[in-house]
């Protein structure tokens, strides 16, 4: 069975398209479909590798918006639930040979925000790209909110013993 050399479809959402392309001889120089046969990568898989390259970058405190932190946190204090959700934050649309990534983050404060995002689709990009051999046409990074020194220092003040019985 042979690849075709170009077939056109398009998928889409309400946030993001993503034109998949099919072409034995793919972008990136990774062929995920050959004559030998067909890769497919499932949607988890990228997720979870944008997730953790969007977290390698300097200046993302946390990723997700309030719920999702919310219930990631509680999720983490059950036993057994297999610890951090890596792709917590993420949602990604992937086609055949393209992927669509969007990212909730809280960033540090004092962080210039826009050096903050072109450093994490620079490094999702790449990690994305290297390990699946995916194009990545973009990615969209969604700043929820600022993470304040002092914010620290509310979670580490013990609470005081309640004076009422």
């Amino acid at each position: 069975m042979s690849a075709p050399t170009s077939t056109s479809t398009t998928a889409s959402t309400s946030s993001t398209a993503v034109a998949t392309k099919q072409d034995a001889g793919t972008s990136s120089g990774t062929q995920l479909a050959t004559s030998q046969g067909r890769t497919t990568i499932a949607d988890t898989v990228v997720s979870k590798i944008a997730g953790m390259a969007a977290r390698e970058v300097n200046g993302v405190y946390r990723l997700g918006g309030g719920v999702a932190r919310a219930f990631g946190a509680i999720r983490e204090r059950i036993p057994g639930s297999g610890g951090p959700n890596v792709s917590q934050g993420v949602s990604v649309e992937v086609g055949e040979t393209q992927a669509a990534v969007d990212i909730d983050i809280v960033a540090e404060y004092g962080v210039p925000i826009a050096d903050l995002a072109t450093g994490i689709r620079r490094n999702v990009i790449t990690s994305l790209e290297r390990m699946t051999g995916l194009e990545v046409v973009e990615v969209n990074i969604s700043v929820n909110d600022v993470h304040l020194p002092t914010d620290d220092d509310a979670e580490q003040q013990p609470q005081q013993p309640s004076r009422v019985a």
